[in-house]
């Protein structure tokens, strides 16, 4: 075993993990022995009937209906050029800021809304979490929007 520390606080802490590691390991090993019991008693039971043929399935499988398509959220190229449209950060505290697009770029990930002008209004004023795509390049189009 690797070097233990002096001290008799971080002992403890390692003798009660040590501890829980133990009533974890009889937990388990109690559990498997109760499963090798049903097993084996199953296994005697087979064997003391070995004429008895498998169950048959007397009835066939039910017909499923088709599948349905999936639908998939808004995403990529979705209108004319003349909307705009948000995407959504990764989680809150991602570092990046969400990215507004115009609503036929080909850059927007899945993750994205569309915009009324209203929400449109309201992002543009949270400017430093919100950044233009680079690519589709919406804050020359927004001037003709909101104006």
């Amino acid at each position: 075993m690797s070097e233990l520390p002096p001290d008799p606080a971080r002992l403890r802490a390692i003798l009660a993990h040590l501890d829980r590691q133990l009533a974890d390991t009889d937990t388990l090993r109690t559990y498997l022995q109760i499963q090798r019991r049903e097993v084996q008693r199953a296994l005697d039971a087979a064997s003391r009937a070995p004429d008895r043929a498998p169950r048959q399935q007397t009835r066939p499988a039910p017909e499923l209906p088709p599948a349905a398509p999936a639908t998939r959220p808004l995403s990529g190229p979705t209108g004319d050029g003349s909307g705009f449209m948000l995407e959504m950060k990764r989680h809150p505290q991602h570092p990046n800021p969400a990215v507004l697009h115009v609503d036929n770029c080909t850059m927007a990930s899945q993750k994205t809304t569309a915009l009324s002008d209203g929400e449109l209004r309201a992002a543009l004023r949270e400017a430093e979490d919100v950044a233009p795509c680079p690519f589709c390049r919406p804050e020359s189009k927004i001037d003709d929007t909101i104006a």
